[in-house]
């Protein structure tokens, strides 16, 4: 009975050996398959084709540092063209875009009640006038009789009052006469600044009221960005600091030069505004939105353009070219600067020489097998 029973236990032991045996080589047979199974997708994966502009070089770089800047443009000169007289317009010829010189007549109001108080004016001064000269004469008059002893001083004194009476008479009528002449000149609106017409309030035979707008000139040969600056930032900005603008719809970016700084801040948002001159192209208008780098200062540093830099993982990444495959290589940006109008930022984690592709390739897996363009470095 002991000696069937050793049998059985041997017999479950050698049962069991085998049954572990057979597993570990199942698991090793499907490792292996496995393992060549991945090999060959990766020698089957085709690879991708890149141009030479697809991939940039990490390199030190002097950056262009400063602060970004926006806001609309404002003409120098700019004024509106204002009735000084209240009447019927007319004669008002100019339209928006026309050009006009300094003292050009734009527009008359009707001068007719104007001119009829002129002339009732001077008639009256011209009466005040024939006063005088009659109190002169009886002045000289009594002055002879006076000192031929035929009247008393007390009749001279009286007609020296009469005299200077009438002198006053005759002034004030004077004065008169040139407030309604002034009136009258005021019914001509001329150009106070040579320009083009930016608009036209007003039609031909509307009746205006004094100091209403008629016509707005503005002269576009002389532009300045307004541009508002944060308080920290405005530390940084001094008078001659130079700026690239871009505005939509130009080719090339615009130079403009700080010409002047508030030295107070605005209500409200507390920011400082920046006048910056801009010259050299005709083609701009009042009104336009700029946007721009207000430079500062530079820097010399590992530089690539902010595009190249990943940002669709926790940590920035770039994607790196080592011999035919793609790697991801987290990095740590620092500063950022402009270099031939492109964003370039200060990377930590990348060797001098490392080829980077650029941000317009698009997200690869890592080990993507790639290839360069002929003449590609």
């Amino acid at each position: 009975m002991k000696l069937r029973l050793k049998w059985i236990v041997i017999a479950a032991a050698v049962v069991a050996l085998g049954a572990g045996g057979f597993h570990t080589w199942q698991t090793r047979k499907q490792q292996k398959l496995l393992i060549d199974a991945q090999q060959a997708s990766q020698k089957d994966r085709p690879s991708v084709q890149l141009a030479t502009t697809d991939v940039v070089t990490v390199q030190t770089l002097l950056l262009s540092q400063g602060l970004p800047i926006s806001g609309q443009t404002k003409a120098v000169n700019a004024a509106f063209v204002k009735a000084r007289a209240a009447g019927e317009l007319k004669d008002l010829q100019v339209r928006e875009g026309d050009f006009v010189q300094a003292g050009q007549v734009l527009a008359r109001v009707d001068s007719t009640e104007y001119a009829a108080r002129l002339r009732q004016a001077q008639q009256q001064a011209q009466a005040a006038k024939a006063q005088v000269d009659i109190a002169q004469r009886s002045f000289d008059n009594n002055r002879a009789l006076v000192d031929q002893g035929f009247i008393s001083k007390t009749a001279l004194d009286a007609s020296a009052s009469n005299l200077a009476a009438a002198q006053a008479s005759f002034f004030a009528a004077q004065s008169g006469a040139e407030v309604l002449q002034k009136a009258v000149e005021d019914t001509v609106l001329r150009a106070p600044i040579a320009g083009q017409v930016a608009q036209r309030l007003t039609q031909n035979g509307e009746r205006v009221a004094i100091d209403s707008r008629v016509v707005e000139i503005v002269d576009v040969r002389r532009l300045e960005l307004e541009a508002t600056v944060a308080v920290a930032e405005a530390m940084q900005v001094r008078v001659g600091q130079s700026a690239q603008l871009s505005f939509e719809g130009a080719a090339q970016p615009v130079a403009a030069r700080v010409v002047r700084i508030n030295p107070s801040t605005t209500p409200g948002s507390r920011a400082v505004m920046v006048y910056l001159a801009i010259t050299g192209n005709e083609a701009l208008r009042q009104g336009l939105y700029a946007q721009g780098l207000l430079a500062t200062g530079s820097i010399s540093a590992l530089a690539l353009p902010l595009s190249a830099v990943r940002t669709d993982k926790p940590a920035p990444y770039v994607q790196m070219l080592e011999g035919d495959r793609v790697r991801h290589v987290p990095v740590v940006m620092g500063a950022r600067g402009e270099l031939n109008q492109q964003t370039m930022v200060e990377v930590t984690g990348l060797a001098a020489g490392a080829q980077i592709l650029i941000g317009g390739v698009g997200p690869m897996l890592a080990d993507t097998v790639v290839s360069l363009a002929v003449g590609a470095k």
